[in-house]
């Protein structure tokens, strides 16, 4: 099941797209890990998990393992094109990388998709004695040289061989690890959910979009209250809701690859192996606002903020909502 809602009208400036789609994680036919895959470039993760206090057993290994990712200084473009780097990373395992610190709208920005973007480094007519291949690093290398610091991350599927460390000069290149923050919530207000009702029910459920709104105010501290002499917000939760005594939350913030994020929902979604208070638990994903591209090669804009990002509420009998949200200049999400 999908939809898609513009959450302003379209004449308006700026324009957000929220789409929706709803499903099973464990249905032969699921596109979850696909969505997920498609998403390259991503710079904070986080999960809610409602009735619960401290980090569940099942995610602390996954939690621990998250990787690391890596800053490369004053890397020339054209060494990302190199057979070498080529046959050492990209065939070897799934390579992403991404220029730091650039604008998109400002800026000249490259990345380095697991598929490759425009130039393709998987087409076996990419050899080192091909003309394309040959044009290729003279554009980039003599006619038109660009050197930035890029972000990068190596999932490596088994091979052994060469790291990015040492790969890469000592003096060029620095390990990152995602940094992660647990917090508890306290008689936090949390919206009625039915997994079969996207639209919601009057007084039964709340909609995807409600929710959506909701999650955003909870990621982003904002208070529920909605009082009176509040200057800063006057948001509440929607109805109908339900006050839980305590929910966990988790952020990890950095260079997230797929991969990873593959594997803390799977974990996620065997936290209901067990009996759970819980009705359903959520996992945010946002994309960095200065990609050149947000979901696949879709090329994505900046405009006043960058939004790309998407979130999964997981229900306990393992159905999914899919929401996937991109602003102004965006093309709509897969």
């Amino acid at each position: 099941m999908r939809m898609s809602v513009p959450l302003r009208r379209l004449r308006q400036a700026p324009r957000h797209l929220l789409v929706c789609e709803k499903s099973h994680a464990r249905h032969a036919r699921s596109r979850h890990a696909a969505h997920v895959r498609d998403h390259a470039y991503n710079c904070r993760v986080s999960f809610l998990i409602p009735e619960c206090g401290i980090l569940p057993e099942v995610l602390k290994s996954t939690i621990a393992d998250v990787g690391e990712y890596y800053l490369l200084r004053n890397l020339s473009l054209h060494e990302l094109v190199t057979h070498e780097f080529i046959d050492t990373f990209v065939k070897k395992g799934s390579c992403h990388a991404l220029t730091y610190n650039t604008k998109i709208d400002q800026d000249n920005t490259a990345a380095l998709l697991p598929t490759v973007i425009t130039i393709d480094l998987m087409d076996p007519s990419f050899h080192p004695d091909s003309k394309k291949h040959k044009r290729v690093l003279w554009a980039l290398k003599e006619k038109k040289p660009l050197e930035f610091d890029f972000l990068l991350a190596w999932y490596n599927t088994g091979a052994e061989g060469s790291t990015l460390m040492s790969y890469f000069p000592k003096n060029q290149i620095q390990t990152l690890k995602p940094k992660i923050t647990f917090s508890t919530l306290r008689d936090l207000q949390c919206p009625v959910l039915q997994s079969n009702e996207l639209q919601g029910k009057p007084e039964e459920s709340c909609s995807t979009e409600e929710l959506f709104e909701w999650l955003g105010a909870v990621l982003n501290q904002v208070s529920l209250d909605n009082k009176s002499f509040s200057f800063l917000s006057t948001y509440c939760c929607p109805q109908p809701n339900t006050i839980v005594e305590q929910a966990f939350l988790c952020t990890i913030t950095g260079f997230i690859i797929p991969e990873t994020i593959i594997q803390l929902l799977e974990k996620l979604c065997c936290y209901f192996d067990e009996p759970k208070l819980a009705h359903w638990l959520t996992l945010t994903v946002h994309g960095f606002a200065d990609s050149p591209v947000s979901w696949r090669e879709s090329e994505h804009g900046f405009h006043k903020g960058g939004e790309n990002l998407y979130n999964f509420v997981v229900f306990r009998n393992l159905d999914y909502w899919l929401q996937m949200a991109v602003g102004t200049n965006d093309d709509c999400p897969p």
